[in-house]
């Protein structure tokens, strides 16, 4: 009996500690008890502001108009008469090739010219000379058909006269297709004359437009190629100052948000502490890949996207006396605003974060991700789908999900993304304290 009574009292015991454990477990989920200390977070009310969407890039300054000079003729540069960094005007001598091959190639193709000429006159000349004789054949061979009728000349001599007039009919067509060859050997010496003055005068260079000369890459004495002949050599450019465009790298990503005519706040590395203004004039359709820092047989593809610099954000350099306040290659760097949105709701960029939700039933591969905020609501925080959309560099537009005047966790982010769940209970401090308690840390 007391063997009986004692396993009893063993299974009221295990009972009364198992509905214990239970109870505390309970308590726990329900928050009566807690044994840890609460999180401490800052937060900032969701409110309604401006947004305006920003693609970034980075680039060099250029002209807007630059134009490389290249020669048409190959020779020896006899006369430069520009230094780099000259004002030129348009029609302005540049420099001159030696002339002496190209005036012996007028030379001769004059002479050519003459000779053809001759040789039509003296075909047209042997077509004169054969009219008269046929002429004169013909009246003999009308003679000579009339003796022939009267029984006075043989029927052998009538047909030596007629064999003779019908060899001058076919001399005369052969001296006149020669002379037609002759008139075609005066139209193509005539065309490789043109040829030859042409070659000549591009001996002489002349600037294409007004500008500066921003680049010289050769020097009197030096031989050039002509661009008939290969490619050619590249003796000089001649840019517009007064029009600069900053040409800008845009990510794949960007580029489908930037449209010509978007406005852009132009930062250039030589001006510290300035802002210049520009406007998007064209978006290159095909793309400039470079290698990835990440991985090196990864491609970054990139868009060139040119930026007219505003004569009225930079007015203020001019009036200092600088005519040209900017030079080609200058680092410069972009922020194109490509949207602006009005009165719309906002939370901090570090307020939301991406809740993954793996689905038993799919792989890792295909886990849904659900961006969240949490709402601090009388010392514990719960979790709120949203769905965002623009952003700047502080805030990011809430279109779903949150209202306005909501208290959302915006700091520390580790806490957001990692450790925060929903109910979690939390202490709501200022950001300095929260500064202070991670440098203790």
């Amino acid at each position: 009996m007391a063997s009986k009574s004692s396993n009893r009292l063993i299974v009221i015991l295990l009972i009364i500690a198992a509905l214990l454990i239970v109870g505390v477990i309970v308590a726990k989920k329900m928050g009566f008890i807690n044994t840890t200390k609460p999180t401490k977070v800052s937060t900032e009310a969701t409110s309604r502001r401006t947004i305006i969407e920003l693609v970034s890039g980075s680039g060099k300054i250029q002209p807007e108009v630059e134009v490389k000079i290249s020669p048409d003729v190959s020779g020896e540069i006899v006369e430069l008469l520009v230094e780099e960094g000259d004002s030129v005007k348009k029609g302005q001598r540049l420099a001159r090739i030696k002339p002496d091959m190209y005036n012996s190639l007028v030379e001769q193709a004059e002479a050519a010219v003459n000779s053809a000429k001759a040789n039509a006159a003296n075909a047209q000349a042997r077509i004169k000379q054969l009219e008269v004789q046929r002429d004169q054949q013909q009246r003999d061979l009308e003679r000579n058909r009339q003796l022939n009728r009267e029984g006075l000349l043989s029927q052998v001599e009538l047909q030596n006269s007629e064999t003779l007039y019908q060899s001058t009919l076919m001399e005369i067509d052969a001296a006149k297709e020669s002379t037609k060859a002759a008139n075609f050997n005066i139209n193509s010496a005539q065309a490789n004359l043109k040829e030859a003055n042409n070659n000549l005068g591009k001996t002489t260079l002349y600037a294409p437009m007004s500008g500066i000369i921003s680049r010289l890459n050769v020097k009197e004495g030096e031989r050039v190629v002509g661009t008939s002949q290969f490619e050619g050599t590249e003796m000089l450019r001649i840019a517009d100052y007064a029009n600069m465009e900053v040409r800008v790298d845009v990510s794949e990503n960007d580029i489908i948000k930037v449209s010509e005519g978007d406005t852009a706040m132009v930062e250039v590395d030589a001006y510290l502490d300035k802002k210049f203004v520009g406007i998007v004039t064209q978006i290159s359709n095909t793309n400039n890949s470079t290698a990835s820092l990440a991985a090196s047989t990864d491609q970054l593809t990139n868009y060139t996207v040119k930026i007219r610099l505003l004569k009225s954000s930079y007015a203020d350099l001019l009036q200092n006396g600088k005519s040209f306040p900017f030079r080609p290659e200058m680092s410069a760097s972009a922020d194109i605003q490509t949207l602006t949105l009005r009165n719309i709701i906002t939370v901090p960029i570090e307020s939301v974060t991406l809740k993954v939700a793996e689905d038993s039933l799919q792989s890792a591969q295909n886990m849904a991700k659900q961006e969240i905020v949490f709402v601090e609501s009388n010392g514990i925080v719960l979790e709120q789908n949203v769905v965002s959309g623009i952003q700047d560099d502080n805030y990011i537009e809430i279109k779903k999900g949150l209202e306005e005047g909501k208290m959302v966790v915006t700091a520390p982010y580790r806490a957001i993304t990692k450790f925060l769940k929903d109910s979690t209970a939390v202490e709501v401090v200022s950001k300095e304290e929260l500064f202070k308690e991670e440098l203790k840390e």
